[in-house]
């Protein structure tokens, strides 16, 4: 049994530690309001644009010119997988999920005789997927998200998956994040960019209303998709950076908020066998002063 020193110096220590993880959760709490604002914001015009690509994705494959990124290779050999995760940890599930679900990927597509290859953002998710597909690893980015998550951040991820598609380093690439939906709720969600997927659920824009019109381009149809299908594919991975911001606030406050009520009974537990240790000692102490003044 631990003396009352121990538990005195328990006690301070988790009283110091409930302090940091409630100090935790408010800056976590904070940061969240910010972080849904911007991630429901951003929605509408990501989720517009891909309604438009996914009205013309059907008959691009029939166009001479359709761009590349839009239409594929027409092969899915070769995979890359961008992983999104945080760069911080003490936020609870939020990165385990995302690895997760990337090993469970890897191991189905590389079980079907696939290559395939990661680009991992956050160095959270580098070090849960490093012991075992370090090799697969083409690069890590880190502080995308430092103080908040940027366009221009997202528009070098989206150049750099250009680049590496025109290299013909791979042939469907796929994003996986944590959607918020909630404090408490960030289900992992794979977004397939390259080629353009339409979305699970969505059905191609109806075009009947519109009486058989014949639309004329102006420059040509190729040289706008060749202009919107690379900015589409950097708006939908600012979407996800900004989605997985929001979710990592979220687990964080709750992850803090567990800590810190955990915190709290344990104080009341050790409080108990503080006192009942206290006063077991103090009972001692009678019965060793009573004795000895009845054997004078």
């Amino acid at each position: 049994m631990a003396n009352l020193k121990d538990l005195r110096v328990r006690i301070a220590s988790v009283k110091s530690t409930q302090r940091i993880t409630s100090a935790m959760k408010m800056v976590a709490a904070a940061k969240l309001r910010r972080a849904q604002d911007l991630a429901q914001e951003s929605r509408p015009y990501a989720e517009r644009m891909e309604r438009m690509l996914s009205s013309v994705a059907a008959g691009a494959s029939a166009m001479a010119g359709a761009p590349p990124l839009l239409v594929g290779t027409g092969r899915d050999d070769s995979h890359l997988l961008i992983v999104m995760s945080s760069d911080r940890g003490l936020c609870g599930g939020f990165n385990g999920n995302v690895a997760r679900w990337t090993r469970l990927r890897v191991r189905e597509l590389q079980g079907q005789g696939k290559q395939v290859k990661l680009l991992i953002v956050g160095r959270k998710g580098y070090a849960a997927l490093r012991s075992e597909f370090r090799s697969i690893i083409v690069d890590t980015i880190e502080d995308s998200a430092k103080p908040a998550p940027k366009y221009d951040v997202a528009k070098e991820i989206a150049a750099r998956v250009g680049e590496m598609f025109a290299a013909g380093e791979f042939d469907v690439c796929t994003i996986v994040y944590n959607r918020f939906v909630s404090a408490l709720t960030q289900p992992t969600t794979p977004q397939q960019l390259v080629p353009f997927a339409l979305p699970e659920g969505d059905a191609p824009a109806d075009t009947s209303g519109d009486g058989g019109a014949v639309y004329e381009f102006e420059p040509s149809e190729e040289e706008i998709l060749g202009e919107l299908v690379p900015r589409n594919l950097a708006i939908q991975v600012f979407r996800s950076m900004l989605e997985s911001f929001a979710s990592e606030q979220g687990a964080r406050m709750t992850a803090m908020d567990n800590a810190t009520r955990n915190a709290g009974d344990l104080i009341n537990d050790l409080t108990i066998e503080y006192n009942r240790t206290r006063q077991a000692a103090i009972t001692k102490e009678l019965i060793e002063i009573i004795s000895g003044a009845e054997a004078l």
